[in-house]
Order: C-alpha cells, then structure tokens, then sequence
C-alpha cells in the first residue's frame, strides 16, 4: 500500500514539474500574456482538466519552483536545533538552500525567469506566495523566541528574512557574475546587526 501510494504521489509530483517547465518555456518564449492553460497542458501533453487539479491558473504554475524552493528552506529551518540563535538558525538553512539549488551549474530555469522578471501578474503571484510562507515561517519562529513580543518579532523577523532573500535573487538574476551564495551570504550579514533578535529560546536540559 505505502509502495502504490509513494508511486502515485512520484507521478504527480512528475506531472506538476512537467507543467510547471511547460508554462516556463512557453512565457519565455512569447511572453506571459500569450500563454493560455490549454498551450501548458498540450506542451506538457496532458487535458485542461488536468491541468486544474494542480493549479489554479498560468501564474501558479509559472511560480511552482519558486513555491517548492520555499517549502524546502521552510524545512531546512524546521529541522534546525531549536536552542540556537534565530538569525543563525535561518542564515544556515538560506546558505543550505542556495548551495542545492545554486551550488552547481547555472539553473536552466533561470534563463527564463530573466526574461519574465518584472512582469506584473507574477509579481502579484510572487507576493502571495512569499506572504503564505511568512506566515508559516512566523509561527515556526515564535517557537524559538521568548518575550511579551515574541510574537511581534517573529513576524518582523520572517518578513524581513524573506525580503533579504527575495532582493538578493533579483540581484542575481541581474547581476549574475557573482555567485548566487555570496550574494546571499553579504546580504544577511549586512541585515544581521539590526535584526538578530535577543531572547531567543534556550534549552531547559528537562
């Protein structure tokens, strides 16, 4: 049962990137505004209804990637020690991320978000999903800090987190003759002075 189900979810998983590299390469060849759902799901040689069970419309499938990447740094966070510095804790996981996803060759997906930077129906995607995972992200901190203001902090800390990281890919995707870590590595030292936040939670030994 767990053997079919691990299958199952591998073909799905399978089917979503198709669509998602499909929706890609057709924006960054015409353009976002000329893609249509019904193109995806022929480049990707499955039906408009399939299409709908895993996005809602060209913009999310257009930003997938970007949605798996912060899923991913969301679980490199949550697997880190919860007794450790928070900023330590999240520059760590930011570091981690980049070196899976950028520690290789040039992405081949990055040719083409270059070219569909600055579009306004992806930007308000990208919004969106940047505001779903601050919000996880927050919760996960309040976590680790103490303090009548833990809650506020959190907040302050996720949001500020993930703009450091969001304006150093922008950057990148601009400016791409320095590597994408030390890019990433400057811009949260830069930040780190003013947002390592004090009281954070500290291991009982119970």
């Amino acid at each position: 049962m767990e053997e079919t189900t691990g299958l199952r979810e591998r073909k799905k998983a399978a089917t979503r990137l198709a669509l998602h590299e499909a929706a890609l390469r057709l924006a960054a060849d015409g353009g976002i505004d000329a893609v249509t759902v019904e193109a995806i799901a022929d480049a990707a040689n499955v039906s408009r209804r399939t299409f709908s069970n895993y996005f809602s419309g060209k913009e999310q499938a257009l930003f997938h990637g970007d949605t798996t990447r912060l899923h991913r740094l969301l679980q490199l966070i949550r697997e880190q020690p919860v007794d450790e510095e928070p900023w330590t804790v999240l520059s760590r996981a930011a570091e981690r991320l980049t070196e899976e996803v950028f520690g290789g060759s040039e992405p081949s997906w990055l040719t083409q978000r270059r070219k569909l930077r600055g579009h306004p129906g992806l930007a308000q995607h990208q919004v969106a999903a940047y505001a779903a995972i601050e919000r996880e992200l927050a919760a996960e901190l309040a976590h680790r800090l103490t303090g009548d203001d833990a809650a506020l902090r959190s907040r302050l800390l996720a949001a500020t987190f993930l703009a450091i990281l969001r304006v150093a890919l922008q950057h990148w995707i601009e400016h791409p003759d320095d590597p994408m870590a030390q890019i990433v590595r400057t811009a949260l030292v830069a930040a780190a002075p003013a947002m390592a936040p004090g009281g954070h939670r500290t291991s009982t030994g119970a």
